[in-house]
Parts: structure tokens; C-alpha cells; sequence
């Protein structure tokens, strides 16, 4: 599902006058950095701090035995298996500098452990929710007014329970003294949470009167720069903590007098299945 014209512009966002450290907060930014750029980062760092020590065991002469002081390739494999307590006995520091360095590299290498550990744990046991989105949303007439509708899978064979949506409308709009503002507006839906989300969901918000899509067309909507913004919160029944997922629907991604094909029939054994295939389709609407 696309992040959406404002979570792109969030997220390319220059925040000016602001602070730009972001290694005050590099606990966050490692949390939620990619998998094979958070590995990168240790692999990183793991191979700098082995080159650190081994050009400190390397100043001042030869600090450790049976290692060449001028082969930094020997202070290396010295370093990881002092950070790493592997030890082979190969290799031992033979003055009183090389056993500081070695109690320090000890230190160090204890608590890099610590802290990687801690790191990976966090990233594997952060609550995550698969939640399939429809690419696109519809608006169609149900039970005879305009609805706008768009739907979801819940891709896991568990159950979210007490799910919600939040779904707000986000337009430009020209204030009286001609300010250009970005304004928020929630959509009720005919079904706004629900106790067991399982299988599927498709959110429904009739456009009546009192609706902030009340009035519009596919071109306003263009127009207007729209988003519809969709957030669903829940509790994972599997590791019983809060879960959260989001997507947007630009008006590009509404599609007028449309409706969705059904996903949902019976086997003959009676269960139920969900087609995929189908999830994504639309089908023109036909009018009486």
C-alpha cells in the first residue's frame, strides 16, 4: 500500500530550525531501520572497534607474544578473540599495556554484546501487525446512497481483537483571508471497531449530508489535493500486546461508481474461503 501524499511529505520533510541530531536518538533509528542496514550497522562496527584495538596492541612495540607488531592482520584476529573470549591460547599479552588493553577490550566486548543482544531482542519482539490493505478504494451506491468503501485482510491466522479504525479525510483548503490549510476530518463508518477482526473487513462511511466528502467529485477531490488516511489499532491475541497499521488513499485511488468483487464463497466441506486473486479487483457498478 502507498505511504500517501502526506506520509511522503512527512517523511521528506526539512525541518528547519529544528535539531538535527539524530544520534541523540539512535536507539530509535536502529529499531526502526531496515533489517539488512541494521546488520550492515554491526557488522560496521564490529570490524572498526577490532581495527581500533589492534592499532593500539600495535603502538609501542610488542605487547603481545607470538604475534608479528608489525602485522595488523595479527593484532586483528588477536582483538576478536579477546572481544569475542574465545582464547585460543595462540596469542597472550606479555607486558602491563597489553593486558590493560586487554582488560578494556574485555569491558568493551561485554558490553557490546549486551547491547547487540538487547537491540535484536527488541527488533524481533516488536509487535507487528499484517494487515493486507485494498490498493484502491471505491465509492458506490449502498442501500441507495453513496458510500465510500475499501477493505482489509487480516493476513495471520490468529485474531485481532478489539480492532478500530480511525479514518480521516485530509484536504487543502483556501481560509476566507486566502491562507492555504491542511484540514483534518473524521469519517464515521457504519462499522467503526469490531471484537474479532479474523478473516476480512471492508469500511464502509455513507456521504450524506452531514459527510466532509458531502458534495465532492473525482475532480474537486483532485483538486483539492485529497487523502484518506486509514490507522487500525488492536490488541494481538497471539503475544496479547497493541498492534497498529496504517495506509492512505489518495484521490487518484478513489474509484467513482465502482464497487468490489467478492473474495468470500464456501468449499463444499463448508469452509469458508478467501480468494486472494480477487482482493484487490474492482467491477463497474450497473446503473438502474
Amino acid at each position: 500500500m502507498t505511504e500517501g501524499l502526506m506520509g511522503d511529505r512527512i517523511r521528506r520533510a526539512v525541518r528547519h530550525g529544528g535539531s538535527e541530531h539524530h544520534w541523540r536518538d539512535l536507539y530509535h533509528g536502529l529499531l526502526i531501520m531496515p533489517w539488512a542496514a541494521f546488520l550492515g550497522c554491526i557488522v560496521i562496527a564490529y570490524v572498526l572497534s577490532n581495527f581500533l584495538f589492534a592499532c593500539l596492541y600495535s603502538i609501542g612495540g610488542n605487547h603481545i607474544s607470538n604475534a608479528d607488531s608489525n602485522s595488523l592482520w595479527d593484532l586483528f584476529f588477536f582483538s576478536v578473540q579477546t572481544m569475542s573470549t574465545i582464547g585460543y591460547g595462540g596469542m597472550a599479552p606479555v607486558t602491563l599495556y597489553g593486558n590493560i588493553l586487554v582488560a578494556i577490550e574485555a569491558l568493551y566486548g561485554l558490553l557490546a554484546v549486551a547491547m547487540g543482544t538487547g537491540l535484536m531482542f527488541a527488533r524481533f519482539a516488536r509487535p507487528t501487525a499484517r494487515v493486507l490493505f485494498s490498493k484502491v478504494a471505491v465509492i458506490c451506491p449502498y442501500n441507495g446512497a453513496p458510500t465510500l468503501m475499501f477493505r482489509m485482510i487480516n493476513e495471520r491466522r490468529n485474531r485481532i481483537v478489539e480492532a478500530r479504525l480511525w479514518v480521516t479525510l485530509v484536504r487543502y483548503e483556501v481560509t476566507s483571508e486566502g491562507y492555504q490549510m491542511r484540514r483534518l476530518y473524521d469519517l464515521n463508518l457504519m462499522r467503526q471497531q469490531t471484537p474479532n477482526f479474523a478473516l476480512s473487513w471492508t469500511a464502509m462511511h455513507i456521504i450524506d449530508s452531514s459527510s466532509p466528502l458531502y458534495g465532492e467529485t473525482e475532480a474537486s477531490l483532485a483538486l483539492e489535493q485529497a487523502e484518506i488516511l486509514v490507522v487500525l489499532t488492536g490488541v494481538d491475541e497471539t503475544f496479547s500486546q497493541t498492534i497498529h497499521t496504517r495506509c492512505s488513499y489518495l484521490a487518484s485511488q478513489i474509484f467513482w461508481q465502482r464497487r468490489f468483487m467478492d473474495i468470500l464463497s464456501t468449499l463444499p466441506d463448508g469452509r469458508l474461503m478467501i480468494d486472494y486473486g480477487q482482493f484487490h479487483l474492482t467491477t463497474a457498478v450497473e446503473l438502474s
